[in-house]
C-alpha cells in the first residue's frame, strides 16, 4: 500500500512537471505573439495619425492590457494542459478610430497588415536566435529546453501570422483585402461580419485549417535555414 501512494505521488508530479514545461514552452510564447500583434496593431495606428490605442493605455506589451479571459488564458491553457486536438485563442482587438486618418483604406491597409508582420518579423529574429544558440551552446545542457522553446516560439508567431491573413472577417486579411477591393463590395463583407466569424469558428472546430501548417512549416524552415547558413 505504501508503494501505491509512492507511485501515485511521483506520477502527479510528473504530471505538475510536464504541465509546467509546455506552459512555459507553449503558452509563454503564445502570449508575447499575441501582445506584440496587438501591439503593432496599435503603433502603426499612432504612426498614422490616430492615438487611440495609446490614450486607452493598448500600447503596451503588457498582457493584462489585451487580455480575454476567456480567448487569452482559458481556451488556450485548457487546449495545452488537456492535450486537445486543436488549440486557438485571441485577445481583445486595439481600438483603432479610422476618422482620426488621413487615408481611411490606405491607413487601414497598414495597421492591419501590421499584426501578422510583427509576427513574422519576431519568428525571424527568433531564427537567428536559434543558430546563435546552435553555434555557442550545442554542447550545453540547457541547449535541447532553448531549441525548444525557440520553435515553440516561432510555430506560435508564424501560426498567428498565416492564420490572421485569412480574408475573412474579423481578422486582418480581410482588411487587407478590402485595400484591393471597391468599397461597396467591402461594406457589405463588414455588414456580414457575423456570419463570415462563424464560418471561421466552423472551420477551427472540424479542424479544416490543418492546411496552414503548410505555409508555417515552409515559413519556419526557410527561416531556419536562411539565420543558419548565415550564422555558421
Amino acid at each position: 500500500m505504501e508503494s501505491e501512494y509512492v507511485s501515485v505521488f511521483a506520477m502527479g508530479n510528473l504530471d505538475l512537471l510536464d504541465s509546467g514545461r509546455r506552459i512555459a514552452t507553449e503558452f509563454i510564447p503564445f502570449l508575447f505573439a499575441l501582445c506584440f500583434h496587438e501591439f503593432a496593431h496599435g503603433w502603426v495606428a499612432r504612426l498614422r495619425g490616430d492615438r487611440t490605442a495609446e490614450m486607452m493605455g493598448r500600447l503596451t506589451l503588457n498582457p493584462l492590457a489585451h487580455m480575454d479571459p476567456i480567448g487569452t488564458f482559458l481556451l488556450p491553457l485548457s487546449a495545452i494542459l488537456f492535450h486537445w486536438p486543436f488549440s486557438f485563442g485571441w485577445a481583445r482587438p486595439v481600438p483603432v478610430n479610422a476618422r482620426n486618418f488621413k487615408n481611411i483604406r490606405t491607413d487601414m491597409f497598414w495597421v492591419a497588415l501590421a499584426g501578422p508582420l510583427s509576427n513574422i518579423l519576431l519568428a525571424l529574429v527568433a531564427a537567428f536566435g536559434f543558430a546563435f544558440s546552435m553555434r555557442f551552446m550545442q554542447d550545453s545542457v540547457y541547449f535541447p529546453a532553448v531549441r525548444g522553446i525557440i520553435y515553440a516560439f516561432i510555430g506560435s508567431n508564424l501560426i498567428l501570422a498565416v492564420f490572421n491573413m485569412l480574408p475573412l472577417y474579423p481578422l486582418d486579411g480581410a482588411r487587407v483585402l478590402a485595400r484591393f477591393l471597391p468599397a461597396s463590395i467591402n461594406h457589405r463583407l463588414e455588414q456580414n461580419e457575423f456570419g463570415s466569424s462563424m464560418i471561421l469558428l466552423f472551420l477551427i472546430m472540424t479542424g479544416a485549417l490543418q492546411f496552414l501548417i503548410v505555409p508555417v512549416q515552409f515559413l519556419a524552415n526557410a527561416f531556419l535555414t536562411m539565420a543558419i547558413r548565415i550564422v555558421l
